[in-house]
């Protein structure tokens, strides 16, 4: 499975952004996947997470309210769609495929896209 993150750039506080990430696979229906994203400075976190249906939905407290996930499987792509972006949420954005079965955890997931920049000025 290859995935392909697409949709950053730079924005000002307030603004709204819809990061995409598409599969060449397959088989991309049959995996649950999460946007992943690394601060300067800090950890990778898992920001968003949604089962391959996307009838489970996951949000980091710092996220949730602002940002959702989706996913559209006929079209092999995952959506986060941010809004009233934060200084804070700059960030280079990676999507990623659940291969284990902790979601919260990098390690489990086998498939990653190379990541998109959001920067956000305040």
């Amino acid at each position: 499975v290859q995935l392909q993150a697409s949709g950053g750039g730079l924005v000002q506080a307030g603004d709204s952004l819809r990061l995409s990430c598409a599969s060449s696979g397959h088989s991309f229906s049959d995996y649950a996947v999460a946007w992943f994203r690394l601060a300067p400075g800090k950890e990778r976190e898992v920001a968003a997470f949604i089962n391959w249906s996307g009838s489970r939905i996951w949000l980091s407290d710092s996220v949730k309210g602002r940002f959702t996930i989706s996913r559209d499987n006929a079209k092999n792509t995952v959506y986060l769609q941010m809004n009233s972006l934060k200084p804070e949420d700059t960030a280079i954005y990676y999507c990623a495929a659940l291969t284990g079965s902790r979601y919260s955890d990098p390690r489990h997931y086998t498939y990653w896209g190379q990541g998109t920049l959001v920067t956000v000025s305040s």
